[in-house]
């Protein structure tokens, strides 16, 4: 092993694992959003808030957060109801450094 692989080795080993962390964020980022809209999508029909919950704890990364905001009065009279979804994601894992991947969705409630 020479002088310069020595010093190098490190320095490749941290880009590993930032690169790494960076994929595992953008995938629970995708997570979030598919969870967000499933939920959304659910909330819109009117299942209850305890379906809507297992709905988006389903789709999304392990330990995320889920908050489904109330129906709300939008343009024209019409009722919304929005969900969020959110995550803290290790960026490089036990060097340190955390990303919250967050993604929200909002649904017309449908007409009964």
């Amino acid at each position: 092993m020479t002088a310069e692989f020595a010093l190098l080795l490190p320095a490749v080993v941290v880009l590993l694992a930032l690169a790494l962390g960076a994929v595992r964020v953008a995938v629970a980022q995708v997570q979030c959003v598919d969870a967000a809209r499933a939920a959304a999508r659910a909330a819109a029909r009117g299942e209850p808030a305890e379906v809507v919950l297992r709905v988006a704890r389903a789709a999304a990364p392990e330990g995320a957060g889920v908050r489904v905001g109330a129906a709300a009065e939008g343009g024209a009279g019409v009722r919304t109801v929005r969900v969020e979804v959110s995550s803290p994601q290790a960026l490089a894992g036990p060097l340190g450094g955390t990303v919250l991947a967050r993604a929200a969705a909002t649904a017309a409630v449908e007409a009964p």
